[in-house]
């Protein structure tokens, strides 16, 4: 069977991202330049070796000297890591819509196999005759397992950051002709 390419259509794409906040509520953010491609054996979704790659310098959570702090050595420590990855080999059904990714995600200079949950959105003709797919990415990830270990213990001894932190990414893409 022929490979399939599919290329980001970074227009309807997003990643962003949640974390507890003096554990009572979610602060969230996005990475806005991000990129990504597919390859699969026909429109056979399972067959899914999926390249991501976000620029952590673009992550914004609308608040300047927060972002200045992520991106600082506390956190993501861009100066020396600037990019994120996540490398996936095949996706396993569930059921119709839901599907598990297992692949490679790179944080820190650091690699952990995860499995993401994905849900297909299908495969559809646009009006000018390009053919899309569609996910949506739902699933958490520990931050101390990439060295993101930044921590602060409030005045009543509250833990004012979470470990988990939460990833959505909605992703398109059209297929190359």
């Amino acid at each position: 069977m022929a490979t399939t390419t599919w290329a980001l259509d970074a227009a309807h794409s997003e990643l962003q991202f949640k974390v507890r906040h003096m554990l009572v509520s979610n602060v969230s953010g996005q990475f806005k330049t991000f990129t990504a491609a597919v390859e699969t054996e026909g429109d056979d979704i399972t067959t899914a070796k999926v390249s991501f790659s976000a620029e952590v310098a673009s992550i914004t959570t609308n608040n300047e000297q927060r972002d200045g702090h992520l991106r600082s050595g506390d956190f993501f420590d861009t100066e020396n890591h600037p990019t994120l990855t996540f490398e996936g080999q095949g996706m396993t059904k569930v059921d119709d819509e839901n599907y598990t990714m297992t692949g490679n995600l790179t944080m820190r200079g650091v690699t952990k196999a995860v499995t993401l949950k994905v849900e297909f959105g299908g495969i559809v003709t646009d009006p000018w005759g390009n053919t899309r797919t569609g996910f949506t990415i739902a699933s958490k990830i520990n931050r101390k397992d990439y060295g993101v270990s930044f921590s602060m213990v409030s005045e009543t001894g509250g833990i004012l950051l979470g470990e988990d932190v939460t990833i959505n990414a909605n992703v398109e893409f059209v297929k190359a002709a």
